[in-house]
């Protein structure tokens, strides 16, 4: 991997077992964000053309793909293997380094922002704040985004009420609870929320239910069960829309935070 640095990152198992098992599925049926929320995170970050970005958590690189025209370096940090490696064949040029937000493979002082898309739910949140605190340079940024489900649809909100049976005892914090904050040496979370619209077909809709990491660990006779019961949920007809709210939050290094 161009990049490719760090040692394999401590994070949560069932992340990096679901995660592990299926990376084309996860780019298949995992939604983008819009041009909005993207712009609003660079902006309350101050990710600019010179600027110095880590994506950590980064997945296959939904959000590194567009943050990279908007910045001068973006580096993703991705534990999971499987990711790294798809991440990897979508963008060639995209440097990649091994490692979780616990335990950043930076010096202090490296990154202008730091950027966190559908992931810091899993991460334990005091850790990653201090390493956010060490690597950032002074006046820095942290920009958090999640795609969110819309439940107003009734189809929608039946193949989500099929996954809150799988998700009941899920590990990972919502990142609307109270608990989100900022840590110690950052101002508080500024937050605000955007929509977009996606179109799906029957299968990417599979592809996005079984992206989700306690889908992806079920045994095999469990996880074709959960599937066969989305599939009942969803409409007839080849094209979907799928509505997602994008929660957005942000904060900055505060004068004197940086350690």
């Amino acid at each position: 991997m161009k990049g490719a640095a760090g040692r394999p990152a401590d994070v949560h198992a069932v992340a990096v077992a679901g995660f592990s098992s299926d990376a084309d599925r996860y780019e298949s049926g995992r939604p983008s964000y819009p041009p909005d929320a993207v712009g609003w995170l660079c902006e309350q970050t101050g990710i600019e053309a010179t600027s110095v970005v880590i994506d950590v958590g980064a997945g296959t690189g939904k959000l590194t793909r567009l943050l990279e025209p908007k910045a001068g370096r973006v580096i993703a940090v991705e534990p999971v293997a499987a990711m790294a490696a798809k991440l990897l064949e979508l963008s060639p040029e995209t440097e990649i380094a091994t490692g979780s937000a616990e335990t950043l493979p930076f010096d202090e002082l490296t990154a202008d922002a730091i950027t966190v898309a559908q992931a810091f739910h899993w991460f334990d949140a005091d850790a990653a704040w201090r390493e956010f605190r060490r690597v950032l340079r002074p006046g820095g940024g942290v920009g958090l985004i999640w795609n969110a489900r819309d439940r107003s649809v009734q189809w929608v909100d039946d193949v989500w009420t099929i996954m809150d049976r799988v998700e009941k005892s899920a590990p990972w914090r919502k990142h609307d609870s109270p608990t989100l904050q900022s840590g110690p040496g950052f101002g508080d979370l500024e937050a605000a929320t955007f929509w977009h619209d996606v179109r799906v077909t029957p299968l990417s809709m599979l592809d996005r239910v079984a992206s989700v990491s306690h889908v992806a660990v079920l045994p095999e006779r469990e996880r074709q069960a959960v599937l066969r019961d989305v599939a009942d949920a969803l409409p007839a007809g080849d094209r979907l829309s799928v509505r997602y709210r994008v929660d957005a939050y942000a904060a900055r290094l505060l004068a004197g935070g940086e350690t």
